[in-house]
């Protein structure tokens, strides 16, 4: 049996999925980002498929989302995409440090994926921290400045007019190229990492994740099993079933 536990972390509303007997086992662990605009329990399915094969799953509700929702709309939502993105990549260490300190997590297998923001999150992430030990993203852009500037340029085309001042955009450039992984793809160091991407999505552009796995391949001309990636020629912004299942597969091979 699978249960799903509902916790705060550093009053940060946690989804925990685990099977029922191994509930107080130290098992490998794997922290899943929902999307933009979404909330964790959209990703109940991928934590199902993961909590099966033996791990331990944690679903994080990022900051204005869900239960941390601070009445915003989805457009005041967009221009705080970043920072959004930015404090949930440093809320993971706390997260991972609690279930560690709980006797829960075997800090020497801990998995991080993510759904567009969250894979998103997720490439970030793996330049910021060395303990992620292999990683998904579905629909990610590594490449944060270009990707900043790529929706900045959108919503100028859409006739929206943005808050930010050019020095608001400078700062926020500045800051988020200390996450670009783009930018230090050395800090992978092997890893195992597993890209799906719809070649017609129109949300988060295929040619930044596809372009960087191109740039990395020949890192992993040793290990070429620890890299991957899965283009799927007639999805747009919404993963296949195929791509749900090959998350958990990713995981049970490399976790």
């Amino acid at each position: 049996m699978i249960v799903i536990e509902k916790k705060q972390i550093n009053d940060i509303p946690v989804l925990h999925i685990v099977k029922q007997q191994k509930m107080t086992e130290s098992l490998p662990l794997v922290f899943f980002i929902h999307g933009f605009s979404s909330i964790k329990e959209t990703n109940l399915n991928y934590a199902y498929l993961m909590a099966d094969k033996g791990f331990r799953v944690v679903l994080p509700e990022a900051l204005h989302h869900g239960e941390r929702n601070s009445g915003k709309t989805e457009r005041e939502l967009s221009f705080l995409f970043w920072e959004i993105v930015l404090n949930t990549i440093h809320e993971l260490e706390d997260l991972k440090q609690a279930f560690i300190d709980e006797g829960l997590a075997d800090p020497k297998r801990i998995g991080l994926a993510g759904t567009s923001m969250g894979a998103i999150i997720t490439l970030g992430a793996l330049r910021k921290y060395d303990w992620i030990k292999a990683a998904v993203s579905l629909m990610g852009h590594p490449a944060y400045e270009q990707l900043a500037l790529w929706q900045l340029n959108e919503v100028e085309k859409m006739g929206i007019r943005s808050p930010l001042k050019e020095s608001d955009i400078a700062e926020l450039l500045n800051e988020i190229r200390k996450y670009d992984l783009s930018l230090e793809p050395e800090k992978l160091k092997g890893r195992p990492v597993l890209f799906w991407h719809g070649k017609l999505d129109p949300v988060v552009p295929f040619d930044g994740a596809y372009d960087f796995y191109e740039s990395i391949r020949q890192d992993y001309n040793e290990i070429p099993e620890n890299l991957k990636f899965i283009a799927d020629a007639h999805a747009g912004h919404k993963v296949s079933q195929a791509g749900i299942r090959s998350a958990a597969e990713w995981f049970e091979k490399h976790l």
